[in-house]
């Protein structure tokens, strides 16, 4: 079994302390996250998605990327992956990211996907989706990295059926799809097994966290009516989904790894956990001893 880190989880590491932890837990592969860092962050504690000290800058790339790169070579880990956050159609920011993702060595690309917000019919973004998929695929080619769609919450493809029928008609040699189930504990849930057969040789990559759902008892009122009985009617739901450690959410990572290899997945398991419980190099060492424990399982089932 193949480990992975997307950065985007280690946002108080370097990429030196990122990949020195990484190799401390036996964990292989690191997904560099693509952003920069807004100025207004730089005095901010460390964060995911602003101030990550684990982040290439698409602005300062060629300077960067050098760095990146020899800190995974000299703890002997694998630059697998460029994790932007591309907008669907913005090709000129999305060969960017190829030519980054080259430099760096890595095998696969995310890239982008409409959001969905009820105002754009989902017609139209699958039209200009499959549009932008066909000039990525292009590139994918040209340079000799895999892009890959995820399965999202908010997007048009929270599912793997979703997500499918984006790629369905592409080379699933250029183009994949990246299967994050606890993305799908937001919005998207199908049976995990059937997702993956339907996805076949479409499956490129596999994210790793967890998420929970909770009611918000507090919202009760606001969001309630009464009727001619004085009997309270809620009109909108109350529930939320949040963040959960690996262990203690809806995705039963037990299961889904049953199903990744009945559907023969043998390729890296990368984890993006959100929950804030365990210090990152903890979280990391974490993560490999349940998927270690996992694997552990499994082969003894086979074995039985």
């Amino acid at each position: 079994m193949k480990l992975s880190v997307f950065t985007v989880a280690t946002p108080d590491l370097t990429a030196e302390k990122l990949a020195s932890a990484a190799a401390a837990a036996g964990i292989e592969g690191i997904e560099w996250r693509y952003r920069g860092i807004p100025a207004d962050a730089l005095s901010e504690e460390p964060s995911y998605w602003r101030h990550n000290r684990c982040s290439i800058d698409p602005d300062q790339w060629e300077e960067q990327v050098p760095a990146f790169r020899e800190a995974a070579k000299k703890h002997g880990r694998q630059s697998i992956a460029l994790v932007p956050y591309l907008s669907c159609g913005d090709l000129l920011a999305t060969e960017q990211a190829f030519q980054t993702a080259q430099a760096l060595g890595a095998s696969m690309m995310r890239v982008g996907v409409p959001g969905y917000d009820r105002k754009t019919s989902y017609p139209e973004l699958y039209k200009q989706a499959v549009h932008y998929l066909n000039e990525v695929q292009e590139m994918a080619q040209q340079y000799k990295v895999k892009a890959v769609v995820e399965t999202h919450h908010q997007t048009i493809a929270p599912t793997a059926s979703l997500a499918y029928r984006l790629v369905q008609s592409l080379d699933s040699q250029h183009v994949g799809v990246l299967y994050d189930p606890g993305n799908m504990v937001h919005e998207g849930y199908e049976n995990h097994r059937m997702g993956l057969e339907l996805l076949g040789p479409y499956l490129a990559h596999v994210h790793v966290k967890n998420a929970a759902w909770f009611k918000d008892a507090s919202n009760m009122n606001s969001n309630s009516s009464v009727n001619e009985q004085n009997t309270e009617i809620s009109l909108t739901s109350n529930w939320y989904c949040q963040w959960a450690p690996l262990t203690e959410g809806v995705v039963n990572w037990l299961q889904v790894f049953r199903d990744l290899k009945s559907v023969g997945y043998d390729g890296y398991y990368g984890i993006e956990d959100f929950s804030g419980v365990l210090e990152s190099k903890v979280m990391l060492q974490h993560f490999a001893d349940v998927f270690a424990e996992i694997e552990r399982r499994v082969e003894e089932e086979v074995q039985v």
